[in-house]
Formats: structure tokens, C-alpha cells, sequence
């Protein structure tokens, strides 16, 4: 576990960054600042927690910012499912604490090490995964705390954060010219919902769905071009 731990404290320290400014502007919509830390160690999930606190801010439905979170989340299918070698012989208990604190950069780092080191394993995992939770709470709570006592944080600019935040992650998720096509997909379908006047949270959800059908069908065909 210690070994985790160390490894992930580079990246964790990249996430309280944005973790603290996720905070300010949770409180600057009227997030209390328990209320955020609550969300972090519960949901331990930062774009689905964004979505939610921009769908919340908008008076959006609880429904329409569930399944936006949800639908960005569906990464995490895939994710727990490549860790079934990993978790192989834990307790359920454990099994269910590893997969709680999974995020994508203790996720990313621990298989790039596992390539490197077949013997890395579980304790790795939930040691980076500890600190990455820990990390990630406590950041976004003191942002939370600091915005409750500031003035207005958007004129400064700081709203940007949130679409800076989704910038960073999806660069990490980019792996080329093969996911191209399943991108513009989502895009032009999530565009097509916001012009049509329909609730942002709702064009997430079939932009994600569109890109989700594109990549399936890429894979498929490609598969049988092969």
C-alpha cells in the first residue's frame, strides 16, 4: 500500500488544484461546505459531481443531473471490469472498498505499473486509491469553506474552472485518431440537444449514448475490415 501511495501523490497533488476550485464554486451556488465533503468521500466521482452542481445551480431536476453524472460514469464499467485479476481473492468487503476508491488516475497508474510489474496488485490500487480520496475530500472541502466567506468568485473568472476541469480530463482520455470518430459523434449530438432547447443535463446524456453506439459500431466494423 505504501508503494501506492507514494506513486499517486504527483497526480493527487494535480487534483486538489482543481478539487479547491470545484469547492469554491460548489459554495459560491449555495453548496454547504459539509454538504461538499459529503459528496467527495461519498461520490468520489469529480465529473459527476461538476455536473451536478452546474445542473443544480440551473434548477435543473434531480433526474436530469443524476443521469448526466451517470452517463459520464460509464467509463467506470469498464474500469472495475479490468481489475477482475486485480481483486481476485480479497474479501468482498475489500473488493467493495477498492472499487469505491477507484478513480482514473489511481486506476491509470496502477495498470501502468502492473505492465511493467506483474506483481503489482490490490495493495497498490487501494494504497493510491486512499490517498486519492483523501486528497480530493479534503480539497474540495477547504474550497468550499473559502467560498462561502468570498464575494462573488465568477467575475473573476473562476467559473471557467469547471470547463477547464472537463478539458483535462478529456485530454487524459484521448487516445488518437481511433476514438476521433466516436467523439465528434457525441459532440454534434450534444450540440443538436442544446440547440433544440432541451435541458444540457439531457444532451449529455444522448451525446454520451451517440459516442458510446459509434465506438461499438467502429470496433465492430473495423474488427471485420481486419
Amino acid at each position: 500500500m505504501k508503494q501506492g501511495a507514494i506513486a499517486i501523490v504527483p497526480l493527487a497533488a494535480g487534483a486538489a488544484l482543481y478539487g479547491f476550485a470545484f469547492g469554491l464554486l460548489a459554495a459560491q451556488v449555495g453548496f454547504p461546505w459539509w454538504g461538499v465533503g459529503l459528496m467527495s468521500a461519498s461520490v468520489h466521482a469529480g465529473s459527476s459531481q461538476i455536473v451536478a452542481v452546474e445542473q443544480f445551480s440551473g434548477a435543473s431536476g434531480v433526474l436530469g443531473a443524476a443521469l448526466a453524472g451517470a452517463a459520464l460514469n460509464l467509463r467506470y464499467v469498464g474500469i472495475i471490469a479490468s481489475l477482475s485479476e486485480i481483486l481476485a481473492g480479497l474479501s468482498l468487503r475489500a473488493k467493495l472498498l477498492a472499487i469505491h476508491i477507484t478513480g482514473d488516475e489511481n486506476w491509470a497508474l496502477t495498470m501502468a505499473e502492473r505492465a511493467r510489474t506483474p506483481n503489482v496488485g490490490a495493495s497498490f490500487l487501494i494504497g493510491s486509491g486512499v490517498v486519492m480520496i483523501g486528497v480530493w475530500t479534503i480539497s474540495t472541502t477547504a474550497g468550499a469553506i473559502v467560498g462561502a466567506v468570498l464575494p462573488d468568485l465568477e467575475k473573476f473568472g473562476l467559473g471557467f474552472a469547471f470547463t477547464a476541469a472537463f478539458i483535462a480530463m478529456a485530454r487524459g482520455l484521448w487516445r488518437g485518431r481511433v476514438v476521433a470518430l466516436p467523439w465528434l459523434v457525441a459532440f454534434g449530438a450534444t450540440v443538436t440537444v442544446v440547440s433544440l432547447g432541451l435541458p444540457r443535463a439531457y444532451a449529455i446524456v444522448v451525446g454520451a449514448a451517440c459516442g458510446l453506439i459509434a465506438s461499438c459500431a467502429v470496433r465492430r466494423f473495423g474488427r471485420g475490415a481486419a
